[in-house]
């Protein structure tokens, strides 16, 4: 007997993989494929599309389980729509990922799933787990550094009693790839329905202060990372920013500054460490235009909405805003 067949026939929790798409490259048919090649077998993997017109059936046929619902670009939300995702499924766990994750091996499912039956080490329940982040091969140095700074090969069990310690990195976890516990999903009220960037990291500050646990479950494995741009660095931090701002009852009082200096004190050291300094000006740049964004953003309420349009990376989220409220 498979493995697979071992694990469905002790009746495991049921999983359904939720996956928001917006105009997917090659990397969304090669995650479909290694869902295929999980040990442990999702039941259905629902594809929320965003415009139909992006949506080419061409590569995904045969994929067992697979759902498309098609939305439009002003029906999008980065947490109204997974939690749309979520309103579709019935499984016990709700494995969201992104378009561009793809596993990076067959035991991603499982190692999520098994991650959730971990408790803190006051027997907190865990609400959440998130998996490791690997750079992909045209990663370039300083991201891939990142990627490693964000996601450790040592995976964690984090709660309240962390908040003196990690701060912010408390609350960290991230829906390019996250398992949650479908029945706590539905008592804390799942996520956000309206926000920019952030719903993973503010759903898990309602489940740390809720007496949950955040899982970071370093053995399940994804390869994601992007070589942004300092443009897209700057949009990138700016959304995030303007989320903190929209949300003092989750990040004020939780310090994420300091954090960010000590990633670029590590990172500049790694490259002098590892025979790179040209690449330090590089980072002094990227680190730059990551503060600037997110100080603006952070003050986003003060500046004119031409300037935000200028500066966010989702410029449909802010005229939905000045439609419904006049922004």
């Amino acid at each position: 007997m498979s493995d697979k067949e071992k694990l469905t026939e002790k009746k495991h929790p049921t999983v359904d993989v939720i996956i928001p798409v917006y105009r997917p490259d090659r990397r969304l048919a090669r995650l479909l494929r290694m869902l295929e090649e999980q040990t442990y077998p999702a039941g259905r993997i629902i594809i929320i599309n965003t415009e139909r017109r992006y949506w080419n059936e061409s590569g995904f046929e045969g994929i067992a389980g697979l759902e498309v619902r098609h939305i439009s670009r002003r029906e999008f939300d980065h947490g109204g729509t997974r939690n749309l995702g979520a309103s579709l499924s019935r499984a016990d766990v709700l494995l969201f990922m992104t378009d561009d994750a793809v596993p990076r091996n067959d035991r991603l499912i499982e190692s999520l799933v098994r991650a959730l039956e971990r408790k803190g080490p006051g027997g907190e329940t865990a609400a959440m787990a998130y998996a490791r982040q690997m750079p992909a091969p045209d990663c370039r140095a300083i991201e891939s550094y990142t990627r490693n700074f964000n996601y450790p090969a040592q995976g964690r069990i984090k709660t309240a009693a962390d908040l003196p310690k990690l701060g912010i990195k408390t609350f960290f976890a991230s829906n390019v790839c996250c398992a949650y516990r479908r029945d706590i999903f539905e008592k804390l009220g799942g996520f956000i329905n309206r926000t920019i960037f952030n719903e993973d990291m503010i759903y898990a500050s309602g489940a740390v202060r809720a007496g949950y646990a955040v899982v970071y479950a370093a053995e399940a494995e994804v390869v994601h990372s992007h070589n942004l741009t300092l443009l897209q660095q700057f949009r990138r931090n700016f959304d995030l920013g303007v989320s903190q701002a929209d949300h003092p009852e989750v990040f004020a009082g939780v310090s994420s500054e300091s954090e960010g200096i000590r990633l670029v004190k590590q990172t500049a050291a790694w490259l002098l460490r590892t025979g790179r300094p040209w690449l330090l000006p590089l980072l002094a740049a990227g680190s730059g235009s990551k503060v600037l964004g997110y100080w603006l953003g952070r003050r986003y309420r003060r500046l004119p909405t031409a300037l935000i349009l200028q500066c966010t990376s989702n410029r449909q989220y802010w005229m939905k805003e000045k439609g419904e409220k006049h922004v």
